[in-house]
């Protein structure tokens, strides 16, 4: 497998028109929430930069290979609680799907998270159908503790909530 080198950067105004063009692609949105809808516009992309701007420390990146964003990772610190747990999101460029970036991507976001944040736990939520991002997330040391069935409604839908957590290591 050919290595791509990729960084992890805030995203920038200037990344809308990569945003738009690698988002805007039904085999991304249908594994995301709606949040993340297709097709992706403009507005869908500014609202998004915003967004991933706006707080202190950044916790929202883009993935950057050769100055283009072409993926995004981050994860959203919970409150209440929740307030020891933080969701990872992720998406990527199809173009770039299959060539081990996630899997080197999501390691650094659990040290950023662990490091920035006073949180335990590190979770996500891939839909059943949702293959590849199950088998990343357990490459990468996250474990299964649950499967919630037929709780999440996407395109016409239900899918299966699988809910995939990482600890932080104590010592």
């Amino acid at each position: 497998m050919v290595t791509i080198d990729f960084k992890l950067r805030p995203w920038s105004i200037n990344d809308l028109g990569s945003l738009v063009k690698y988002a805007n692609n039904i085999n991304i949105s249908k594994n995301l929430t709606n949040k993340f809808p297709h097709p992706y516009t403009a507005e869908n992309g500014k609202w998004f930069i915003e967004f991933a701007t706006k707080n202190n420390p950044i916790h929202i990146f883009a993935i950057d290979i050769n100055g283009e964003a072409v993926g995004g990772i981050g994860i959203q610190p919970q409150d209440d609680i929740q307030s020891k747990n933080a969701e990872l999101g992720y998406w990527l460029a199809e173009p770039f799907w299959n060539k081990g970036i996630i899997t080197k991507v999501i390691p650094q976001i659990i040290e950023f998270g662990f490091k920035a944040y006073t949180i335990d736990r590190i979770f996500a939520r891939p839909f059943g159908s949702n293959i590849a991002s199950q088998k990343v997330l357990e490459k990468t040391g996250f474990i299964l503790e649950a499967r919630l069935e037929k709780t999440l409604f996407k395109n016409g839908e239900y899918e299966d909530e699988l809910i995939y957590a990482i600890r932080r290591k104590s010592g």
